[in-house]
């Protein structure tokens, strides 16, 4: 072998048990499992089944155990509120290890779900910890969320208890949380037993008698239990994945395959070290929070950060680079979205030159496909690499990505790079065979898929066959669409839904988003195919400006039209582009591209749960009425 990328990933596809079973070994084990891979049951496998392990022990109480006490678990810094706090291995266990104490006070045993509606703030990683200790599956529901998007997920989780905040903060404002949750529960045909609230200073919220208890009157009246041994195929946690309405998608996560990956990948994947401050800058409300927040920085012995605030607006485009400055931050990792952000309101880079990022490493980006022109930007001004990598909620962790901790490959634009091991990446031809090299089709996974990933939706069994397994046997489809160069480079141009068909050619809005970004007056940009009564579909751009931009919109749509034609060609039929002042995205920040095709094609839609400000799309409609094309109202009215 070359190296020691290509000797994991070959073994991992050869020799799976043997590959698992060895990375199994770097996490506590109650007891050994019968065996790695359970297949009787394909395309349903399992993995460890028989172990027992506990995933809080392994994040908690094993470090302390071994001496890492004293050593910063987690960094919280909320800019929003100027509050900071350092919370030690120790100090996490104790609160733990007490808030799984309330929880047993409240009734909450193996098996019950508990639901999360809260901020980012520690106490949300010590409740989820703490339902780990105890074997509840915790489901953690995105802080804000409206009243009937929280009260579908307590209507399918049925949760014992919902813990809560008594309010979110973002920049210049308070959101009462609590009477949302008040309101949710009201509209609920489940009841939960109990709530735990998290009275902050910023919003006191009104007490239900009998159902609600305060957070520290709680934390004071528990005593410590200690961590139940569980088994390995146990549920450790239900998340619902973004945009979810109407009928619940709630993926399933495990205790033992979960905690396995979740530790192999800091080292393999983010190339970190026990004892490094490792900073995902996402939410606990999103997988990457839970990923990367909570479960793998804490199994690893790292010190993760708990961060309250905005990448701009609190108080400005440089808060990151304070970050990395104050804490010492080895690793980054966050969406492109927050980078081009930044890249908007400081395209020179003036306020980096303010902090000492020296201590970083290298950023990772995920969540969304990265441009390139928004990773050249971030590696000219930080001068490290700057690393795509590919994954879903479904999967819990990179399916591709370049494996840093292993080997690290040049870089191309646009490429997560090649197939973490574990993960058989392959494109499906139209002709329904595999994909030449170059060849654009829908990305699946040959099964088994690695340890970490869902085990199914909850209470779905059915759904969750007919979504992922059933279209092409065998396999996990993606919902992600792309090509493998002959390199083995995989590049995911976009969800399969925005393959548009222009008079007959297949094409992709993410290589026609890669053009519009490389133009230097573009933060942003999305491309959405509407319906044209010739062509079948055709394309429309939608263009954010930089900061400080004096060229005339006509001259830079103009320059992104003849960009186009130059490098995809005119078969492409892109003519038509309209300047907005930003985009549609849901909260976690991935463009709503679906919902402005609708809009542009006069069809009903229901607005998303996750939008970010709803006020945009009705900007957004007006802005394509200005070009001809027709408004759709909101739920068709």
């Amino acid at each position: 072998m070359d190296n020691a990328y290509d000797e994991a990933y070959q073994r991992s596809l050869k020799d799976p048990e043997g590959f698992w079973g060895d990375a199994a070994a770097d996490i506590h084990w109650f007891k050994k499992w019968d065996r790695v891979l359970d297949s009787t049951n394909a395309p349903l496998y399992r993995w460890f089944p028989g172990g027992r392990m506990n995933t809080c022990y392994n994040c908690v109480d094993r470090h302390v155990e071994n001496g890492r006490g004293a050593q910063d678990a987690i960094l919280y810094d909320s800019p929003v509120t100027g509050t900071k706090r350092r919370i030690t291995y120790a100090q996490l266990q104790d609160q733990v290890a007490r808030f799984a104490g309330v929880l047993t006070s409240l009734g909450v045993v193996k098996g019950d779900r508990v639901i999360l509606y809260m901020p980012m703030v520690p106490e949300a990683l010590v409740a989820m910890l703490g339902c780990a200790r105890i074997g509840a599956i915790h489901g953690v529901v995105f802080g804000g969320f409206a009243p009937p998007e929280l009260m579908v997920r307590i209507n399918d989780a049925k949760p014992k208890v919902v813990v809560a905040a008594s309010c979110g903060i973002e920049a210049g404002r308070v959101i009462p949380y609590k009477p949302m949750l008040d309101e949710a529960i009201a509209m609920s045909a489940h009841q939960p037993d109990h709530c735990v609230i998290l009275e902050r200073p910023q919003h006191q919220p009104a007490m239900t008698a009998g159902r609600d208890i305060g957070w520290e009157a709680a934390m004071a009246a528990a005593g410590p239990v200690p961590c139940v041994p569980l088994e390995a195929t146990d549920p450790l946690y239900i998340l619902y994945t973004s945009g979810t309405t109407g009928d619940p998608k709630g993926v399933v996560r495990d205790n033992g395959g979960h905690a396995v990956a979740m530790y192999w990948t800091m080292k393999n994947i983010y190339n970190a070290n026990p004892g490094e401050v490792y900073w995902s800058a996402s939410d606990v409300g999103w997988v990457v929070g839970h990923s990367y927040i909570v479960y793998a920085p804490l199994l690893y012995g790292a010190t993760t950060v708990v961060f309250e605030g905005k990448p701009v607006g609190t108080p400005d485009a440089g808060v990151f680079w304070r970050m990395v400055s104050e804490y010492k931050i080895r690793t980054l990792f966050t969406a492109p979205t927050a980078f081009r952000a930044i890249k908007r309101e400081d395209p020179d880079g003036q306020l980096l030159k303010q902090y000492d990022t020296s201590s970083l490493r290298a950023l990772f980006l995920a969540g969304e496909r990265s441009d390139p022109d928004t990773i050249q930007w971030a590696e000219r001004h930080l001068g490290v690499p700057v690393i795509d990598h590919w994954w879903q909620t479904e999967t819990g962790w990179a399916i591709a990505a370049n494996c840093t901790g292993l080997h690290s490959f040049p870089i191309k634009p646009g490429s997560p790079t090649k197939a973490a091991p574990g993960w058989d990446v392959q494109v499906i031809a139209e002709s329904g065979g595999r994909a030449a090299a170059g060849e654009q089709g829908p990305l699946v996974v040959k099964l088994p898929l690695p340890p970490g990933t869902l085990v199914t939706l909850w209470q779905r069994e059915d759904r969750f066959r007919k979504a992922y397994l059933d279209p092409f046997p065998g396999y996990y489809l993606s919902g992600d669409a792309g090509y493998i160069d002959e390199d083995d480079y995989i590049f995911v141009m976009a969800r399969t839904d925005d393959i548009i068909n222009v008079a007959g050619h297949r094409l992709s809005t993410g290589a026609m988003e890669e053009v519009l970004s490389s133009h230097p007056a573009v933060a942003e940009c999305a491309v959405v195919g509407v319906a044209d009564d010739l062509k079948g579909q055709v394309p429309l751009g939608l263009l954010v400006l930089k900061a400080g931009v004096t060229t005339p919109n006509k001259e830079i749509i103009a320059d992104v039209v003849r960009l186009v034609r130059e490098r995809i060609g005119a078969v492409a039929a892109f003519k038509t582009a309209i300047v907005v002042k930003r985009l549609p995205k849901t909260r976690s920040g991935k463009v709503l591209r679906g919902t402005m095709q609708k809009i542009a094609d006069n069809q009903s839609f229901k607005m998303p749960a996750t939008i970010d400000d709803p006020a945009i799309l009705t900007e957004i409609g007006e802005a394509m009425e200005a070009i001809g094309y027709a408004h759709a109202r909101k739920d068709g009215a």
